[in-house]
């Protein structure tokens, strides 16, 4: 047995960890935009030698924006998932059911609480930042492939905030606090939820044989490349919203530089950091010893 995690244990401590939306976003609570949003390990700005220190914060904070746009858009497919999965529990495990509900309502209020964050952001930046969408055509691609492939990509997502959090957000004391307040939050909830999930990954592979998980596999890496993609467009969305923002025309050379090194550091935040959290190797491991290698094989890709 590889965790220790049931849907009674989680239910309470998702009690004890419980918030509301106005203790993280008071009334009249402004971001701070002499200050960073994004810790260096995922925003990748300092190394930029060409930018100046004004011009690197900027960019990092076009980088919380696209924080917000790509969480709020993930939870948009989660939602679904979560209640889909919960939907058969009905009439059985009152634990499970409650848990399951409980975790599509806290997603719930995550949508809403990144929704007001990026509009507090976009009241107070002064040029409008850009996010890949609509979020219904991006969930509906993910949402169509094996529903064991969906649970472990959200799996990833949710470890993966762990690791933003825990590795490098909560103990950097230049990040602006109502931001890092965001992402402490976010945390507290996605640890349980990452338990839930597990357990649905488990229930969603039960009986497979090794052809059938391979296959989630497969289904796993096409969402990954999907979601790759967006990244890469949404690099050039940010160099589009840095460029007016600081009033800077890069060069063709630079900017093909910078769309390169960006694009990277969103593939580590987003895919990377998730695909190396020893808990979802775990999970793969469990799984199939040769699923864990796969992707063992595949994350230097996105480091």
């Amino acid at each position: 047995m590889y965790h220790a995690f049931n849907f009674s244990d989680v239910l309470a401590s998702s009690a004890k960890a419980a918030w509301q939306v106005e203790d993280v976003l008071p009334a009249g609570a402004q971001l701070d935009f002499t200050r960073r949003f994004m810790p260096e390990a995922l925003a990748r700005t300092d190394g930029l030698a060409f930018l100046s220190d004004d011009e690197k914060r900027v960019l990092n904070q076009i980088r919380g924006h696209e924080y917000l746009a790509l969480f709020g858009l993930v939870e948009e497919f989660i939602l679904p998932f979560v209640l889909d999965h919960a939907r058969p529990q009905l009439n059985g495990d009152d634990l499970r059911v409650r848990a399951l509900l409980n975790f599509a309502s806290e997603e719930a209020k995550h949508i809403h609480l990144f929704r007001l964050f990026h509009q507090r952001f976009t009241e107070a930046f002064g040029t409008p930042c850009e996010a890949i969408g609509p979020a219904e055509a991006i969930a509906a691609e993910v949402l169509r492939h094996d529903p064991l492939s969906v649970a472990l990509v959200i799996l990833q997502i949710e470890w993966m905030t762990q690791s933003h959090y825990v590795d490098s957000v909560r103990d950097d004391g230049e990040l602006d606090p109502l931001f890092k307040s965001l992402l402490k939050h976010h945390w507290m909830e996605e640890a349980q939820h990452a338990k839930l999930d597990t357990l649905m990954v488990e229930a969603l592979a039960d009986g497979r044989d090794e052809a059938g998980i391979q296959a989630a596999i497969d289904g796993y890496l096409e969402i990954g490349a999907f979601l790759d993609g967006g990244f890469a467009a949404q690099t050039g969305l940010n160099l589009d919203a840095f460029e007016k923002a600081t009033g800077r025309r890069l060069g063709a050379q630079r900017r093909e530089h910078l769309q390169a090194q960006q694009h990277q550091a969103l593939r580590w935040t987003y895919l990377g950091s998730g695909m190396v959290h020893p808990k979802f190797t775990a999970t793969l491991a469990a799984l199939s010893p040769a699923a864990r290698d796969r992707i063992s094989a595949v994350a230097p890709a996105f480091a």
